[in-house]
């Protein structure tokens, strides 16, 4: 490790010097900040972990990578490029700075908001890749909790400052108290129902899977080329992996579409129990007040301003009555993809616990 390093050349020159080329940075990113390398013909990425400084989250990040780039998969994964004395990060400053990585570049394309058609293959390739995590075992113990762990992860929103939070908000939050009290609602019915969660299948998941963190084929942009980003991979329920993306589909352009197709895509490659199936409304659920309590926690622990937590409070009020919408057609298809149409009291049941857990705007 070396002190005061910065995310420029010299950087790349003194820890990966046969990777020295010129650094571009690229637009987006709330956990990290990411630089194109040019070398030559070759290409990189370095990666900068902006809002945590913990070694062990990484190192099982990279442990899971390097395990999946052993692996002949239908699409690429990030490969950590090793350092001359054969780590896959450094510490940007002796003890208390940011990490950073550089990882062979992948070739594609970003799918525009608007596009729909690569949704039957992002499918398969989450159903493939939660069969292969299913068997990959790192060596190391994973740092994130599971989703509804939500108490433990989030330590600085207990029970009490959610319910000052949204229902007593400070003055940059007061102009949005009814959305505030709906994700309070939220909060309250998903914690009611955590425990049960508990009991179904485990395994590695991706866990935060959606548009932003894959890259489709430049010249097929209905092919996935890649999934990115497996920052938050860990062991947790194996059904939060399609719960997350199918919760990112609500209020898209052409939602009953790319849900079709993603489940369609999906059912090809992975089954799961009835149980599993009757959990999705609740799990999709709990990924929206998950990212509630991150960026609550990012604005309470003054990470970020009070207008990112405004923006998100506002997007994820929006989700959520959209979910409360959505539900039974999502719950639909699902079993008709997964060729359990068959049991109609799955349906009839899950849309009555829907209603239940996930509130709407009166």
């Amino acid at each position: 490790m070396r002190e005061g390093h910065k995310p420029t050349d010299t950087l790349i020159s003194q820890i990966w010097p046969e990777w020295n080329g010129k650094l571009s940075k690229r637009s987006g990113g709330w956990n990290n900040t990411t630089y194109f390398v040019e070398n030559g013909a070759r290409r990189a990425v370095l990666r900068i972990y902006d809002t945590h400084r913990d070694r062990g989250k990484i190192e099982f990040e990279h442990a899971v990578l390097q395990k999946l780039g052993g692996r002949s998969l239908p699409f690429q994964v990030p490969v950590p490029i090793l350092t001359p004395t054969g780590e896959t990060l450094v510490q940007l400053e002796e003890g208390a700075g940011k990490f950073a990585c550089l990882f062979q570049y992948i070739d594609g394309d970003s799918p525009a908001e608007e596009e729909s058609g690569y949704f039957e293959s992002f499918g398969e390739a989450a159903g493939t890749l939660s069969r292969v995590l299913a068997g990959v075992s790192p060596g190391l113990a994973p740092v994130y909790r599971p989703y509804y762990e939500l108490r433990r992860a989030y330590p600085l929103c207990t029970g009490e400052v959610i319910r000052e939070l949204c229902l007593n908000p400070p003055v940059p939050l007061t102009e949005l108290g009814q959305e505030l009290q709906l994700l309070y609602r939220a909060h309250e019915n998903i914690t009611a129902s955590l425990a049960e969660l508990e009991g179904l299948p485990h395994q590695l998941v991706h866990g935060d899977l959606n548009a932003s963190n894959l890259l489709v084929e430049t010249k097929d942009h209905r092919q996935v080329a890649a999934l990115l980003d497996f920052e938050f991979c860990t062991s947790d329920v194996r059904a939060m992996e399609p719960a997350v993306i199918l919760s990112g589909l609500l209020g898209h352009t052409d939602e009953k579409t790319a849900v079709r197709d993603f489940c369609r895509g999906f059912s090809r490659r992975f089954r799961f129990t009835a149980a599993e199936i009757k959990a999705i409304p609740v799990l999709m659920l709990l990924r929206k007040v998950d990212v509630f309590l991150h960026f609550a926690t990012r604005y309470l622990e003054g990470t970020d301003e009070a207008s990112v937590l405004q923006e998100q409070v506002k997007l994820l009020s929006v989700d959520l009555n959209q979910l409360s919408v959505s539900t039974g057609a999502i719950m639909q298809i699902l079993l008709e993809e997964q060729n359990t149409r068959a049991q109609t009291g799955i349906l009839t049941e899950q849309l009555s616990n829907a209603e239940q857990y996930i509130p709407g705007i009166d």
